[in-house]
């Protein structure tokens, strides 16, 4: 059982990966500055690059939308992992063995290196099958898009390919790349006879079928020729990389905009999945010959953000009994989402791949655009199971719904389904509400409880939004809170306000800590004690310049961790802060002209403390009467001296 990582392990991994490498897997990074690099932001549409990233300190941030993070929390936002399986992916990518607390295991080093080898089978027959797509021996696979409207280059963006007739072509290509046939056998991809293993996809169209991250773990093939006596369709069986109850076919394209977006809309195969992204609906996906079911809803859940703030979930069934059959079963989960959930069923009976076919891309559209809250279409499928021009039907129809009226989350619907349900049964009101408070009593004994729960979420999600947006608005009139001269009132946290760029003085200070989080090293010596001594006059930069103070003493030289150790350090409001100024390119292209700049910029700091201390001291000496305190006079005057032949030194200095 996989325990928690330990703490050392996980900054280990974040300082051994390069996160521009890691990145440049999502985005198309330039150079923009010494060290820094800039590409469009992955996380929101925008036609100039703002999304920086700085290998140095670990760290990205984009000027546009606030996005930040370090190369984990990328992993994770981008493939929609959990933070340990994002550190996992990490460590299996750099070849690092983790460590678990509590007597908790992790995969071994060998284990990692047995499902890399799995998954580069799987990427080499993705290729295989797709160049197989363009041979003559294709002609019918090539067909049989074309007729549903597929054209190469939405085979080429599915990655649909083609499983040459006969016994041992993949076989052959795969041995030739240096696989054992032990290696193959755990791959799914091959069958086994009394001579051996042999192709398990012969003379079928291919679809790979990619994990969240875009890796293939595994193939859909569907049946070409008449005298393939298999069936119409054939997946993959389970192994270790393809649990179909675990898979979503499209996932890796659609997971983007389903973040976005906000929405996820559930087809039935490969080709309505291709139809719905090329008509304009890019969220679609489809399981993958099982029901959408317990472990897909966490997929969903986790794209969606699914927190109670909106979303919805979209299924799309053919109008047959089976279809009705599977939206019924769809109803059963639908307590496990806060989400809203909705089912669009074509009233001919036509898949999206069919309706695009014969009507082209915007009725696809236009039947997502239909869609009905799924807990309808569970009602009114119910009522059709019945006579409802008897009274003994009716009674019976009511039996059955009112539980599903029960199970609507939402306490403010269900009212006004039960008066929508009294008027497609033509029964009193009162009759059906006393039946559905009934339902609601007797159980599922989770239909209240999840009821509850969704509330309890959402008004739970308000308060943290609220209390959110306490935090950056509370006024500050209190003390001991540093950077900000004053306690908020009880119970409030203290604000840091975004300072004006047009503040000389914030300016100054801002590109003073740029400096300090980005060469650190340039605060040796003397420099670190005029830097540790001085004074911040914007609240936001004070609070940063005393977590730096907090954490010098257990700087190591690295970085990464130095800029992680200040983000934990200072008030949550400010982490975002703190990596942008960790990234932010300074304005110097080589080395050279970055030490002369960080010189620079220190000693037009250290000037502006000596010239805050030599205004104190002046105050101070006219104050003073010489005639009584005649060697305070001295040595106040002694003092001004020296501070400024420091001044006039930093000046030639610099």
């Amino acid at each position: 059982m996989a325990g928690l990582i330990k703490r050392e392990d996980i900054d280990e991994v974040r300082q051994r990966t390069d996160i521009k490498e890691v990145v440049d897997g999502y985005v198309t990074l330039k150079g923009a500055g010494l060290g820094s690099y800039k590409g469009l932001c992955p996380f929101h549409d925008e036609r100039s690059p703002s999304f920086t990233v700085r290998p140095q300190v670990g760290r990205y941030h984009c000027f546009g939308c606030g996005e930040d993070g370090d190369v984990i929390s990328f992993v994770q936002k981008l493939d929609h992992t959990s933070f340990h399986e994002a550190v996992e992916k990490l460590a299996a990518r750099i070849g690092y063995e983790l460590r678990y607390e509590d007597g908790g295991t992790g995969p071994s080093r060998e284990e990692v290196g047995k499902r890399q080898r799995l998954l580069d089978a799987h990427k080499i027959a993705d290729e295989f099958f797709r160049a197989q797509l363009l041979t003559a021996g294709a002609a019918e696979g090539r067909k049989f898009l074309q007729q549903r409207g597929f054209d190469r280059a939405a085979a080429d963006h599915f990655g649909v390919g083609y499983a040459p007739q006969g016994w041992d072509a993949l076989l052959k290509h795969l041995r030739g790349r240096g696989f054992t046939d032990a290696e193959l056998k755990l791959t799914g991809m091959f069958s086994e006879g009394n001579r051996g293993i042999y192709d398990r996809f012969r003379g079928r169209l291919i679809w790979p079928i990619r994990d969240i991250a875009g890796d293939t773990i595994g193939f859909g093939a569907r049946k070409l020729y008449e005298d393939d006596q298999g069936p119409k369709y054939l997946n993959t069986p389970e192994t270790t990389l393809y649990k179909k109850s675990q898979v979503l076919y499209g996932i890796d394209l659609a997971k983007r905009n389903i973040a976005k977006d906000r929405q996820l809309v559930v087809v039935e195969g490969y080709t309505d999945v291709m139809a719905c992204h090329l008509a304009g609906i890019p969220t679609a996906v489809a399981t993958c010959g099982t029901a959408f079911a317990a472990d897909h809803i966490k997929i969903a859940r986790r794209l969606l953000s699914d927190d109670g703030t909106g979303g919805e979930v979209i299924f799309t069934f053919d109008g047959d009994a089976a279809g009705q059959k599977a939206a019924l079963r769809a109803f059963e989960e639908d307590q496990r989402f806060v989400a809203q959930t909705y089912v669009a069923v074509e009233p001919t009976g036509a898949d999206p791949c069919d309706l695009r076919q014969t009507r082209g891309d915007a009725a696809v559209r236009d039947l997502i655009s239909s869609r009905r809250p799924l807990f309808e279409f569970a009602i009114r499928a119910t009522l059709r199971r019945h006579n409802l021009d008897t009274v003994e039907g009716r009674v019976a129809a009511l039996r059955e719904s009112a539980p599903v009226v029960a199970q609507i989350r939402d306490a403010g619907l269900r009212p006004g389904y039960a008066r929508e349900l009294a008027g497609w049964l033509g029964m009193p009101i009162e009759d059906v509400t006393r039946a559905v408070a009934a339902a609601a009593k007797r159980g599922p004994a989770g239909a209240q409880a999840s009821g509850a729960q969704a509330s309890g979420l959402q008004a739970g999600g308000a308060a943290g939004r609220s209390h959110a947006a306490g935090y950056n608005q509370a006024p500050g009139n209190g003390q001991n809170v540093p950077g900000v001269a004053a306690l908020p009132p009880s119970g409030v946290l203290p604000s840091f306000h975004r300072p004006d760029p047009r503040d000389p003085v914030a300016s100054m200070e801002r590109q003073a800590l740029e400096v300090a989080l980005q060469e650190p090293a340039m605060l040796g010596g003397a420099a670190w004690e005029r830097f540790a001594t001085a004074r911040f006059a914007t609240p936001a930069y004070q609070a940063i310049h005393d977590a730096i103070r907090a954490t010098a003493p257990g700087f190591s030289g690295d970085a990464v961790q130095w800029v992680e150790a200040l983000r934990q350090e200072v008030p949550e409001p400010l982490q975002a802060l703190v990596s942008e100024l960790a990234v932010v390119p300074l304005p110097a292209h080589t080395a050279e002209a970055v030490q002369k700049y960080c010189r620079d910029i220190l000693a037009r700091l250290f000037e502006l403390q000596i010239t805050r201390v030599k205004a104190d001291k002046l105050g101070q000496l006219q104050r003073l009467d010489a005639a009584a305190h005649p060697e305070e006079f001295q040595q106040l005057n002694r003092e001004l001296m020296m501070l400024e032949m420091e001044r006039r030194s930093l000046r030639s200095d610099a």
